[in-house]
């Protein structure tokens, strides 16, 4: 049986996006919270990004998926699954990273707008079409702890050009201005457990958290085996999925995140300058 509706693809088509209510049971998504939290390799490895007014967000970036309670999630079969029926191609469904993002009380940073193909045409991803993105949310999101903010249907303006925007990669102002005017702007507010799954081209920011709540969210990113990265040193991307069943999240023996290959900072392709950014 499909995870998905048919109505729900069709959504996805049109706006760039869905949300699927309660994608991780409650159980699930204690789980995976307390591993975020208590993993201290997740923490050691993970990244600082200012945003334009200095605030740092933190972020965990990996390739490979394991065999610790993420990878089981990233490589589960409902979440495969919603991605190869989402994604523009019949190749077998190839995981390209996870990340783990943590914006705390207070300090948590914005990110900019942007697209995540705006970084990825840097890794020379060919086909936008075939890149897509599964956020599962580990706490609450809302307006007040800096939840996702979209442009509806603007996937569908094809790659916007970005810059930099204190150490974000950032779209074209006056694209994104021009967008506003004629789509609409949708707050992502999600309650822990539900996911957010979007296109490589559709325009997301988020504000700063300001409230006295943690925002934590896990993103895992898909590409299609047939998509062809000429500038990523990594391998994941063109691995197809070693698919595990759902119940793996709860029930199979999770280890650390001791193997994980971690992004550094310095070896990000996105950071950067090419000499085209504006």
């Amino acid at each position: 049986m499909p995870i998905l509706s048919a109505q729900q693809v069709d959504d996805f088509h049109r706006d760039g996006f869905i949300v699927v209510k309660n994608f991780c049971s409650t159980e699930e998504t204690k789980k995976l919270l307390n591993t975020a939290i208590e993993d201290r390799n997740l923490i050691k490895n993970a990244l600082d990004l200012n945003d334009q007014t200095g605030k740092k967000t933190k972020l965990s970036l990996w390739f490979k998926p394991g065999n610790d309670v993420f990878g089981y999630l990233t490589r589960s079969k409902k979440v495969v699954e919603t991605a190869a029926e989402l994604l523009n191609s019949d190749a077998p469904v190839c995981h390209f990273h996870s990340k783990l993002m943590q914006k705390e009380p207070k300090v948590g940073g914005a990110w900019e707008w942007h697209q995540d193909y705006g970084y990825w045409y840097k890794n020379q991803f060919m086909f936008p079409d075939q890149l897509i993105s599964v956020m599962v949310a580990l706490t609450p999101a809302n307006k007040a702890n800096g939840c996702l903010q979209v442009i509806k249907g603007s996937h569908k303006l094809g790659r916007v050009n970005h810059g930099f925007a204190g150490e974000q990669v950032g779209a074209d102002m006056v694209m994104v201005e021009n967008a506003l005017k004629s789509m609409e702007l949708v707050y992502s507010e999600l309650e822990a457990g539900d996911a957010l799954i979007f296109h490589s081209n559709l325009l997301h920011r988020s504000e700063a958290n300001l409230s006295d709540h943690p925002r934590w969210s896990i993103i895992s990113c898909y590409c299609s085996q047939s998509n062809l990265a000429y500038n990523e040193t990594s391998t994941s991307w063109k691995t197809p999925v070693e698919v595990v069943p759902n119940d793996a999240i709860l029930n199979w023996e999770a280890k650390p995140t001791v193997d994980a290959d971690f992004l550094k900072k310095e070896n990000d392709p996105a950071l950067k300058s090419t000499g085209w950014e504006g």
